[in-house]
């Protein structure tokens, strides 16, 4: 208390700690986590990987009748590295598998996939097949599955919107870093990579100059 101000605290207290973005949160205050995702989700490059007869619910999704670009999804990227979004639509073997997750590991953090139909969800009506994937979430991680043999377009639609609802409440603090901090979250963004090679040792001959 201060003296001649009966009935004033003014002794300072400390502003709680904010919430962490990740290893940037010291350059970026809370707020700047609304207008992140909100730029991620409305911008969304697709990588298709259409397989088999779902990927013409895609095509057709993104045509002038149901127009998915209007919900910010852009679809056809140029290529992995320019792709936030992996669209899995259609049958996946195991022969496939490889070059799906391949191309999964190119595409930029953060990064989302869907898988769009029965085959892709499960393996669908070949799940007893000894040449099929039992789901494409046995080789990369899924953020929404769409069920349907094969769905609607409707039906992708719905998945694109509930991949935007997870993306809007997203923290990438919580993504990356939440087993450790930076450190943590470094070493997810490392993970899968091929270490270089050592440097070679010096001769004597180098060591004398």
């Amino acid at each position: 208390m201060e003296e001649g101000r009966p009935g004033v605290d003014v002794t300072p207290v400390d502003l709680p700690e904010p919430r962490r973005l990740g290893p940037l949160a010291r350059l970026a205050p809370e707020p700047m986590k609304v207008v992140l995702n909100w730029g991620r989700r409305y911008s969304l490059w697709v990588f298709n990987f259409g397989l088999a007869c779902c990927a013409i619910e895609f095509i057709a999704a993104s045509m002038a009748r149901h127009d998915f670009i209007r919900l910010g999804v852009i679809p056809f990227a140029p290529g992995p590295r320019q792709a936030d979004l992996m669209i899995v639509s259609g049958t996946v073997t195991d022969k496939m598998a490889p070059a799906v997750k391949r191309l999964y590991e190119q595409m930029p953090e953060p990064k989302y996939v869907i898988s769009f139909g029965a085959c892709s969800n499960c393996g669908g009506p070949y799940w007893d097949s000894y040449s099929v994937t039992k789901g494409v979430d046995q080789i990369i991680p899924v953020d929404v599955y769409v069920p349907g043999c094969p769905p609607r377009p409707e039906a992708l639609l719905q998945g694109i919107l509930k991949l935007q609802e997870k993306i809007a409440r997203e923290s990438l603090g919580e993504r990356y870093g939440s087993a450790g901090g930076a450190g943590a979250s470094a070493a997810a963004l490392r993970s899968g990579l091929v270490t270089p090679p050592p440097a070679p040792a010096a001769t004597p001959e180098e060591t004398d100059r």
